[in-house]
């Protein structure tokens, strides 16, 4: 939730520098500001991270005017959200009226009033920040505060097409708490919880690199996706997880595995290919988990899935560790 706690950010894309210098010190004390001349620098600061919360946009431009800048705002994914305040010295009805299906927030003509401005700003962004929040709980899992599910869809279909662009590899692990049927059984479901959040804690910073991304993927079961990765070094971030839960020492007397809470793993590395499922590439990891299970659990199996990863049948057909108790 840090990023609840940071300041906002404002882009300011007006041509004329008496205008950007009026609202840059007008919204600077109370917000992070960054300013552009042209619309073409206006979209190249637009889609960096940490992105905009807010653009004030005048229309007449040299080059791309305010009203193509929007558009190319709202054609991409990672912009779309980010709401666009006109301030503009074209007043007709028919501008506001085009700005706005365009899909801008607001409409400000000039010359404008500084007070009423940062009134209308203050309450898209306020607006802006509650809906982030929504999306942001609606993504999380509320337990362990880890993405959720369909966080993990979403970004699944996102690094896979990535891959497929770039021709670069992924690599995903499938995680399953050992005997937690058990835990639950013996030690109650408040323990239960706990534990769930102390093995949540362990695969979230057991992942070094930023690309990498760790779910809840439902009950005891946890994925994490490695994009650009090796099998070997798959093999090694799956064991550093493995190891890190069993490190923790949390009591586990009913296990069959430990006398400690474990973790069992498949991971599944591949390039993908423009004819490859990418559910069964899911599937086939979920089929090295249950290998894992299979072999005494608390242990780690990755291998290779070729294009276009066919290699074991639909997940419907074979039992689930989860089904089976972990």
């Amino acid at each position: 939730m840090k990023e609840f706690l940071s300041k906002q950010r404002i882009l300011i894309v007006d041509d004329m520098p008496a205008n950007i210098a009026i609202l840059g010190e007008a919204f600077s004390p109370d917000y992070e500001v960054l300013v552009a001349t042209t619309g073409e620098r206006a979209l190249d600061l637009a889609s960096r991270t940490p992105l905009p919360d807010l653009v004030l946009l005048d229309i007449v431009m040299p080059g791309m005017d305010g009203f193509q800048v929007c558009r190319r705002l709202k054609e991409n994914g990672k912009t779309k959200n980010i709401p666009v305040v006109f301030i503009t010295s074209k007043g007709e009805s028919t501008d506001e009226e085009k700005g706005l299906s365009l899909g801008a927030a607001d409409y400000v003509t000039k010359p404008f009033h500084l007070p009423v401005v940062k009134a209308r700003v203050k309450t898209h962004l306020d607006l802006k920040r509650k809906t982030d929040l929504l999306e942001l709980l609606a993504s999380r899992d509320g337990l362990t505060g880890l993405p959720n599910r369909r966080s993990f869809d979403e970004r699944f279909d996102i690094e896979w097409r990535r891959a497929l662009r770039e021709s670069s590899t992924l690599g995903l692990l499938l995680m399953d708490i050992d005997d937690f049927k058990r835990f639950n059984d013996h030690y109650g479901h408040s323990a239960g919880d706990d534990c769930l959040c102390a093995v949540s804690q362990c695969i979230a910073s057991s992942l070094k690199r930023a690309g990498d991304f760790a779910a809840r993927y439902g009950g005891e079961e946890f994925a994490a996706l490695v994009p650009i990765t090796t099998l070997r070094e798959l093999q090694f971030v799956g064991e550093g997880i493995r190891k890190a839960v069993e490190g923790k020492r949390i009591p586990h007397a009913f296990s069959r595995t430990a006398p400690c809470v474990t973790l069992s793993i498949g991971g599944a590395c591949c390039e993908p290919a423009y004819e490859s499922d990418p559910r069964t590439f899911v599937d086939f990891a979920d089929a090295l988990l249950y290998r894992a299970k299979s072999a005494g659990r608390n242990t780690v199996v990755c291998e290779p899935a070729k294009p276009p990863v066919t290699a074991v049948p639909p997940a419907s057909s074979r039992p689930s560790p989860a089904r089976q108790g972990g």
